[in-house]
């Protein structure tokens, strides 16, 4: 039933996923063994949610309709979210104007405080592109409009019962969980397009590519390959990556996600050498200067002599 074998490893991932809340459900305190193992997984339900919107894991429509359902209450938001602000516009604008993911919308700069608030400012602008699908859906399909309803509802039945259960279990193992997914799944985005040039063809992303982190979220860290063939499957990013990476600008190919947030936002805070260049604040200016030049080479014409003379 899986359309590629590779993905048996995200069907452990969600058994494990689904194991462990369980069995912290059960317990009378906070195992710090148990809850940071499943704050790790909860980024992985994150990283999953977003292949699976891109190539379901199932051949079967029902199947995928489940891992729909349990993306979204793991995830903490209706897996359908990622269509309209994703693949519709993330994935067509690709941190352009109008892309409600953008990196630069109020600021160029690279830090800590932009890095912290991104999150917040991108969940709130990516609620416009959600409403308008839902309203088109409830126009000229209803079935799916439907479907995206009862996503939400299925949500805050999810979180409603575990409040009325046990309402601190339900903020530690379910609410928390949540919320640090979401807000991990958007600072990756913010890392992988920030100071990249959005008009390059190879430029556009920031690729992390340590062996280690993409053995364990799904070769996500690929970022440039997976914008140009959002269809390739996550099992074949590392391949992808490989045949176009000396054509990256190697600021753009970090061998550590950690080193480069320590390096950036820790050490960039103090010493201008760790912070990033932008690829994108360069093109413009380049732009500029060629328009400059240009402008200044058609003044210094004679009168009546024009550039085609």
């Amino acid at each position: 039933m899986l359309r590629h074998a590779a993905d048996r490893r995200t069907l452990a991932y969600m058994a494990v996923t689904t194991a462990v809340f369980f069995v912290q459900w059960q317990r009378e305190t906070v195992s710090w063994a148990l809850y940071v193992p499943y704050l790790f997984l909860s980024v992985a339900v994150a990283i999953i949610a977003h292949n699976h919107n891109h190539l379901p894991v199932f051949r079967n429509a029902a199947a995928n309709h489940f891992v729909d359902y349990w993306l979204t209450v793991f995830y903490g938001f209706p897996a359908f979210g990622w269509i309209p602000t994703h693949n519709k516009n993330h994935h067509v604008l690709n941190n352009r104007a109008w892309d409600y993911t953008i990196t630069y919308r109020y600021t160029e700069a690279n830090h800590l405080g932009m890095l912290l608030a991104y999150p917040s400012v991108s969940s709130y602008f990516q609620q416009k592109p959600i409403r308008d699908h839902l309203a088109h859906l409830k126009t000229t399909d209803r079935a799916k409009y439907w479907s995206c309803v009862f996503q939400y509802l299925f949500l805050a039945a999810w979180i409603g019962v575990a409040l009325l259960v046990d309402w601190r279990k339900a903020l530690i193992y379910v609410i928390a969980p949540q919320q640090f997914a979401l807000f991990s799944v958007l600072v990756f985005n913010f890392v992988q397009h920030v100071h990249t040039d959005e008009e390059s063809p190879v430029n556009h992303s920031r690729n992390f590519v340590s062996p280690v982190l993409n053995a364990l979220l799904f070769n996500n860290g690929y970022h440039t390959v997976h914008h140009d063939k959002a269809g390739t499957h996550w099992s074949r990013a590392r391949e992808a990556h490989e045949a176009i990476a000396h054509r990256i600008d190697p600021s753009l190919n970090e061998p550590s996600f950690w080193w480069y947030i320590a390096r950036v936002y820790l050490l960039g805070a103090f010493l201008p050498r760790f912070r990033t260049t932008s690829l994108r604040l360069a093109r413009l200016a380049a732009e500029a200067s060629a328009a400059a030049r240009a402008a200044s080479a058609t003044t210094d014409l004679s009168p009546g002599i024009t550039p085609a003379e």
